[in-house]
This record gives structure tokens, C-alpha cells and sequence, in this order.
């Protein structure tokens, strides 16, 4: 079977992939250093971030109380009953973590985990559980992501695909836009021959409210390279996510 290089990838999924790979890739800063002090100013920036998140996070929260008691009040209910006096701080916090993906990136999450492997055949993680809040009801929606890619001299540790779903999902999100979002940061990152990812999930604005179907699922795909250019990769992709 005939490749394509990755530089020729395209695909109704495909953007500006190739600048944003040169600079994930070559501009990182990080280029003239060691590898412990790679490691050393990874670290260092992990906990800067993260004291960031929590500081803005903290700053923020007051005001997402004070929203949710005003919903709470607007429905009707009483603030001041046992079963609700903290109900607002805990919904504000809720919020905060389903939408923590709004604080991390790509970069934080592969930048150490991307490794030279002559491996030339398809790598597929399947099932990865999936949560995300519909952005257009703030519901939730749920299900399962298909992850695979044909690598190109380099592999990426299997459970940052993981990270990467968790990452893009945990954001206000509609599905057609997750599987794209997923589709391109491995793209990117890794420059593989080709990239697929397929997510089916339920939509509780679909299941609890409007049409009330509660058996409807939701099927997406993003498919970049060889698995959109050449039917027998991406019918292997399909026939390996299906099957045990």
C-alpha cells in the first residue's frame, strides 16, 4: 500500500496544520536543552499553569454563585432552604471542572510523551469514555471516541489520546466540532500518514428535553490522510473499532 506523505494530507477536517506542526515541533523554545532541563521547565510550567487555573478559578467563583442563586431564585425556589444554602458554591465548582479544558493545551499534554518509532502500522485506542456539555442547552452528552492514526517515525504514549479527548471535551462543545478538534491536534502534534476519529454519543438535550428520543445516538467522523484518501485504511479503521 501507497502512502501519502504527511505533508500532503488533506481532508474536510484538514486547516492549518503544517505552520502550527513546525512550531509545535521546532519553536518550542525548548530545542537547545537538555533533556533534564526540558523536563525541569515542563514541570516548572505544569505548576504555573495550574496555580494560574486555580487562582482565576477562585477569582471567578463569587460571581458563579451569585449567578446560580439568581437561576435558583428565578425558578421559583427558596435560597435560604436547608437542601439549597450551599447548592449555588457547589454548581459554580461543578461548572469550573466541567469546563477545565478551557485552561490546558495541547502542548502541556504531549510535549514529553511523543517518541521516534519505526512503526508503520495502524495504532487504535477505542472506547474512550467521553463527557462534555452541549453549549447550546448546557446539558450534558456522552459516549464513546475511536481514536486511530498510521504514524509517520514518531508514536505518542497512549494515554495522552486519552488526555487529548479530555481536554477538547471538557469545554462548552458541540460533537461535529470535538471529533474535528481531536482529529487535528494528533494531526498536528505528530504529522502521522493519517488520523480518524469516530465519536457516537447521546445528547440529553435530545433525550430529556424537545423530541424526548431516548434511544438516538449521535455518530461523528474526522478523517484526515490515508484514512480519507484510500477506502481500504479507513474500512480497516471502521472494521477494528467495531470488532474485539
Amino acid at each position: 500500500m501507497e502512502y501519502q506523505k504527511p505533508a500532503e494530507m488533506n481532508g474536510h477536517c484538514n486547516g492549518t496544520g503544517k505552520q502550527l506542526v513546525t512550531d509545535f515541533r521546532y519553536n518550542n523554545g525548548f530545542s537547545e536543552l537538555s533533556l533534564e532541563t526540558k523536563k525541569t521547565t515542563v514541570q516548572q510550567r505544569k505548576q504555573h499553569e495550574t496555580s494560574r487555573k486555580d487562582a482565576e478559578d477562585e477569582s471567578r467563583l463569587p460571581a458563579l454563585e451569585a449567578a446560580y442563586s439568581s437561576i435558583l431564585r428565578g425558578l421559583g425556589e427558596d435560597t435560604d432552604r436547608q437542601g439549597l444554602l450551599r447548592t449555588p458554591l457547589r454548581a459554580a465548582k461543578a461548572m469550573q471542572f466541567l469546563t477545565k479544558g478551557y485552561h490546558e493545551d495541547v502542548y502541556d499534554i504531549l510535549n514529553d510523551a511523543i517518541f521516534d518509532e519505526d512503526h508503520d502500522e495502524i495504532v487504535i485506542v477505542k472506547d474512550i469514555d467521553m463527557f462534555s456539555l452541549c453549549e447550546h442547552h448546557l446539558v450534558p452528552f456522552f459516549g464513546r471516541v475511536h481514536i486511530g492514526y498510521l504514524p509517520n517515525k514518531k508514536v505518542v504514549g497512549l494515554s495522552k489520546l486519552a488526555r487529548i479527548v479530555e481536554m477538547y471535551s471538557r469545554r462548552l462543545q458541540v460533537q461535529e466540532r470535538l471529533t474535528k478538534q481531536i482529529a487535528m491536534a494528533i494531526s498536528e502534534a505528530l504529522q502521522p500518514a493519517g488520523v480518524a476519529v469516530v465519536i457516537e454519543a447521546a445528547h440529553m438535550c435530545m433525550v430529556m428535553r424537545g423530541v424526548q428520543k431516548m434511544n438516538s445516538r449521535t455518530v461523528t467522523s474526522c478523517m484526515l490522510g490515508v484514512f480519507r484518501e484510500d477506502p481500504k485504511t479507513r474500512e480497516e479503521f471502521l472494521r477494528l473499532t467495531k470488532n474485539a
